[in-house]
């Protein structure tokens, strides 16, 4: 009875505190921003057709820039990667590669795009490597960091890296939550003793650092109460063992400086409503999408330097690594769409489908659909769906312009992360990448 009184009072709580509305100001300035640029968008259109991913570099290089120099405005040694799993287009990486950014990869099919992007410096990471994917990091163990995600895996390496007679250089991951589904990450904290023990004994596999990740998030606390539990394993190390460890991980998660926007149904109160009500109509959509603001990133590094400098540099003297994804290619990709068909006052379909993003985004998580033929910064109640034969294909339920009508162009702007890497041939062909 106790859970149950519980979870209504929980459930109480969220129906009584909706979530935070997105600020109209700040979301007509995000959607002018674009509609200033309209006719990049309208000449790659006309010259490629549509669908299209139109990618920009210049976005990308911008903020491979912004990110090095803010952690390096708090930290005295600072080393970046980007998360290939966050985009996999080619081009994004070897515009990061470029920029002077390592690349964090996490399978077989990931160390190919690096290679053929010419990165001169790698880290391995994620459960599961197989042996394939290990005798391809000793072959270039110039440029990789292995990080170790078990004690079977370090014993995997060091055969494999015994067998060709070379050392490799690795890292090993630590487990951030024990419990639930991030449990298949890394090792515990309170078995890195053991670990870097059997490491010792390791004649092919040199493990000079650690590595964590604690998802994404929309402010530093994780990171920086993970940092607190890791000073405190550190200060019981061996002093040798802390002697060896010469880089410290940090993984990334930093959340885009915009925030979440979501439709109705993705907040806590829709998500409710709808499960209690499965029988009724979805959660109605509205001119009035909600926010959860994400702190600048600016604040995870001070915070995060300030946890660094309390908890884990009195114990090592490390060089830090950060290997975020989403931050730096999100607003890099954009979508761009043509109307074909009308067919009715509320209801359009498009010639690209979310077989494009790979997932159900759109019911959930808001992106102003922006008609670049027919510019403005009113937004009207519609449905724009694609051509998948599904009835969740979805872009969205409103658009900015003045009317929607076929042949129109429609771009949905900062779709760079987690769509691209997802897509799917399903029904329907991918849409082709485009740079401007």
């Amino acid at each position: 009875m106790q859970d149950r009184h519980d979870l209504l009072t929980a459930a109480a709580t969220a129906l009584d505190h909706p979530s935070p509305l997105l600020d109209r100001a700040e979301l007509e300035a995000f959607v002018d921003s674009f509609l200033q640029r309209r006719q990049v968008f309208l000449d790659a259109r006309r010259r490629h057709g549509s669908p299209l991913y139109v990618l920009e570099p210049q976005v990308l290089r911008d903020r491979a820039e912004q990110l090095v120099s803010t952690f390096r405005d708090e930290l005295p040694e600072v080393s970046a990667y980007y998360a290939v799993k966050s985009n996999n287009c080619p081009l994004v990486a070897s515009a990061l590669v470029d920029s002077g950014l390592g690349l964090d990869v996490s399978s077989g099919l990931e160390w190919e795009l690096a290679l053929d992007c010419g990165a001169q410096e790698i880290l391995f990471s994620g459960p599961g490597k197989t042996e394939a994917e290990l005798h391809l990091a000793v072959a270039h163990r110039d440029w990789v960091t292995v990080l170790v995600d078990s004690f079977a895996e370090l014993e995997l390496l060091e055969r494999t890296a015994g067998a060709a007679r070379a050392s490799v250089r690795a890292g090993v991951r630590l487990t951030t939550n024990e419990r639930g589904l991030w449990r298949k990450f890394g090792i515990l904290l309170a078995d890195l003793p053991r670990f870097l023990a059997r490491a010792e004994e390791c004649r092919h596999v040199v493990v000079g650092g650690l590595q964590f990740h604690t998802s994404w998030n929309m402010g530093p606390d994780n990171q920086v109460a993970f940092l607190q539990r890791l000073g405190a394993a550190l200060q019981d190390l061996p002093a040798g063992h802390r002697a060896q460890l010469g880089f410290l991980d940090i993984g990334g998660g930093f959340w885009p400086p915009q925030g979440e926007w979501l439709q109705p149904a993705g907040t806590p109160e829709g998500k409710l409503r709808e499960a209690v009500r499965p029988e009724a109509e979805p959660v109605a959509p509205s001119l009035a999408p909600h926010r959860f603001p994400a702190r600048p990133l600016q604040d995870f590094a001070r915070e995060i330097a300030a946890a660094l400098r309390t908890h884990v540099f009195p114990h090592l003297d490390c060089r830090v690594c950060l290997e975020p994804g989403r931050w730096l290619c999100n607003d890099a990709m954009h979508l761009l769409l043509t109307v074909l068909d009308r067919k009715a006052d509320d209801l359009v379909i498009t010639d690209g489908g979310i077989n494009a993003v790979g997932w159900e985004r759109f019911e959930t998580d808001y992106f102003p659909v922006l008609n670049l033929s027919r510019p403005s910064l009113e937004e009207h109640e519609c449905y724009v769906m694609g051509s998948l034969c599904t009835p969740h294909d979805l872009w969205g339920y409103s658009y900015f312009g003045t009317d929607l009508q076929p042949g129109d162009v429609l771009l949905i702007p900062t779709q760079g992360a987690y769509t691209y890497s997802l897509r799917q041939e399903f029904i329907k062909p991918l849409p082709q990448v485009v740079s401007v």
